[in-house]
């Protein structure tokens, strides 16, 4: 027996690689040596930049007392939560079913074959010494107990994710208007963004917001999205010197974050961003976009694609890269520039941090912006001569899907065809690296693909990207690959018994205590709502015979899906900012065009609503421009709601008027109340 996660390709696993626990990866070989042992498993999951995971990792699996414990009692498994997400997601709902909440670390004890019999969170050293202790006696003494707990478990899981809920109203304005008044409702008016304490900055939701926006002229969604949007960015979850957003806000005014940044936060909120951006010109939307833009390709991109995420911790304190206090400022700026800083970044004596240490916000925007960007590049250069926090280098496949629609959306908002060329880039290399034999794989390290399937997330980002990026160059080879993905997804994720309803795990992959399915958004979008975005998307970009499966497909999903829109819409907020563009048809904008920087093509990019369709270039060179041609030798746009298409327009002007642009003048559409 020994420690068997050296040779693993998540960097969490191999975090525990020195442990004297006896940890192995989740494989059926693992089940089948508790088995022969029997014992129970006891399962870890984590994920590399968790604090938490940190504690315990230091305050138990490395203490040879503990370790002694678990390797007599159980067989051990560590899991990447990030690598794994199909055994996070059964567990996790064990933990929260059981305990009423759940977190990371994620502490299960199972019986041989999977089933969870108890199940918790983090634990301090003597409470996890006794809890193995008394886990140890009751496996042995009371074995009908754990039978009867597993089971009962077990088939509480298995109802749980038996089905969706009844019928639900039909997608229509009616159900998205009544969705997002619900939301609103549950604002925080005050600080921005939705809930209490801890805080999460609401990506999907500010997308929703925004394409209910474009429909309606209505100025509530709007005014929700630039409350949150400049609350996060003027607060402490924002790096206001290396840019990118932090995992959440520990208070309900986003002043202090949980420090960890990872890769799926940063490209939602970049798209979120970008949209504002382009709908509005806000001038704070412009630049926060630019930096998480910059975040990505500057700390988070490793051979073309995007890793996983930077740790909470540097040299074992969380925030120590991020956190000053008055005197840090003067000692690295001087007296003059250190007072000025700390008024500007909000740093105080009493701080609003540890020990003194203040997280720096920028609540208004000083009147002299050249001082503020010296000081920034000052205290920059200052804070990364400090320890640095650890980088997860994983790449994750559904979150660099994200990562490549965020860079489009940004190249149009920005006007920055670097974004355009990085995006390509990262779909080429996951394209050449992730896609195996046909079939996608979770995830990669240094070049290294490993063995985890895909699941139902990573098929419905790509393809959304792919569609993202072919919508910008043209190349054919992207609406190609991103089509292969959803006829995968079709044959091997979709519910034969149950039209519209998805499951995460494909039909072939390893069997579990349960196949997952959960329809609900969570730290990132779910997969169902992910794969029907790309299917609608697809739809008007393919030929003749797929458009009409995915059309379909896309339009089972919503319909299956409904009931949650109407019921838990903040829950859900992908599927409303699917939905949204869903009832507009979606909108499709070509334009007849010969050449890439035709200005009317620009124009509908900037112009069109989120999840609208715009591709440019000469007649019949795609399925969008079969028939529709330049007229009278001058570039040409078409616009359709569906099957329904206006006659074109060859003006940028004309086009905003087609379109309905909110706050446009010359569209007839007024912002409304």
């Amino acid at each position: 027996m020994a420690n068997r996660l050296a040779g693993s390709t998540s960097p969490y696993l191999r975090q525990h690689a020195d442990n004297p626990v006896h940890w192995q990866e989740w494989t059926p070989q693992a089940l089948a040596e508790a088995a022969e042992r029997d014992v129970p498993i006891l399962l870890s999951v984590g994920y590399a930049a968790c604090h938490w995971c940190h504690v315990m990792a230091h305050g138990s699996f490395e203490d040879t007392q503990v370790a002694e414990a678990m390797n007599d009692g159980f067989v051990c498994v560590k899991v990447d939560r990030e690598e794994r997400p199909d055994i996070d997601a059964i567990y996790m709902n064990a933990t929260i079913a059981l305990t009423g909440r759940g977190g990371w670390p994620m502490t299960c004890f199972l019986t041989p074959d999977g089933r969870p019999f108890y199940c918790g969170t983090y634990y301090p050293k003597d409470t996890f010494l006794n809890l193995l202790s008394a886990i140890t006696d009751t496996w042995r003494n009371r074995r009908d107990e754990v039978e009867d707990a597993s089971d009962r478990i077990a088939g509480e899981l298995r109802s749980m994710a038996a089905g969706l809920p009844g019928d639900g109203p039909p997608v229509d304005a009616m159900l998205c208007d009544g969705a997002v008044a619900a939301v609103l409702r549950d604002e925080d008016t005050e600080h921005g963004g939705f809930g209490g304490a801890p805080k999460f900055p609401p990506s999907a939701m500010m997308e929703t917001l925004l394409r209910h926006y474009e429909r309606t002229a209505a100025r509530p969604a709007l005014d929700a999205v630039a409350r949150v949007g400049a609350a996060m960015a003027r607060g402490g979850i924002f790096d206001q010197l290396a840019g990118g957003f932090a995992r959440y806000s520990v208070d309900n005014a986003w002043v202090v974050p949980h420090f960890e940044k990872m890769l799926y936060d940063n490209a939602l909120l970049l798209r979120a961003y970008a949209h504002w951006a382009r709908r509005t010109g806000d001038a704070l939307a412009i630049r926060v976009a630019t930096a998480t833009a910059r975040f990505l390709l500057d700390e988070l991109s490793e051979g073309g694609m995007f890793v996983s995420s930077l740790d909470a911790d540097a040299d074992g304190r969380e925030g120590s890269t991020y956190v000053w206090t008055p005197e840090q400022l003067t000692d690295v700026l001087g007296d003059d520039d250190g007072h000025w800083a700390a008024d500007v970044f909000g740093v105080t004596v009493g701080g609003t941090f540890e020990v003194g240490a203040s997280v720096l916000q920028l609540p208004i925007d000083p009147d002299d912006p050249s001082r503020l960007d010296r000081v920034r590049q000052q205290l920059l250069a200052a804070g990364r001569a400090r320890p640095q926090p650890g980088r997860d280098d994983k790449v994750v496949t559904a979150w660099n899907g994200m990562a490549i629609t965020a860079l489009t959306e940004a190249a149009v908002a920005l006007g920055d065809p670097s974004l355009v060329a990085a995006a390509q880039g990262c779909a080429a290399a996951l394209l050449d690296l992730h896609l195996v034999d046909g079939r996608l794989r979770r995830a990669s390290l240094g070049g290294q693909v490993g063995d985890s399937a895909a699941i139902l997330e990573d098929y419905g980002a790509l393809a959304t990207g792919l569609l993202s990026v072919y919508q910008l160059d043209g190349d054919p080879r992207w609406r190609d690959a991103a089509a292969g993905l959803l006829d995968t997804a079709l044959a091997h994720f979709a519910d034969p018994a149950q039209p519209g309803r998805w499951f995460d795990s494909a039909d072939d992959a390893e069997t579990l205590v349960l196949r997952p399915g959960d329809p609900l958004d969570g730290a990132t979008p779910s997969g169902a709502a992910l794969i029907t975005e790309a299917l609608l998307t697809a739809a008007h970009l393919v030929d003749a015979d797929r458009a009409e499966r995915y059309r379909q497909a896309a339009a089972d999903a919503l319909a299956a899906h409904s009931a949650l829109l109407a019921r838990a819409p903040r829950s859900v907020g992908h599927w409303l900012a699917v939905a949204e563009a869903y009832i507009r048809g979606p909108l499709q904008v070509a334009v007849a065009c010969e050449r890439t920087d035709s200005a009317l093509l620009a124009a509908a990019r900037r112009l069109a609503p989120g999840g609208a369709i715009v591709l440019g270039g000469a007649p019949g060179s795609s399925e969008l421009l079969i028939g529709r041609d330049r007229v009278d030798g001058a570039d040409a746009a078409y616009v359709c709601r569906g099957p329904v298409c206006d006659l074109p327009v060859g003006s940028a002007a004309e086009l905003a008027v087609v379109l309905e642009v909110p706050g446009n003048p010359a569209s007839g559409v007024t912002c409304g109340t």
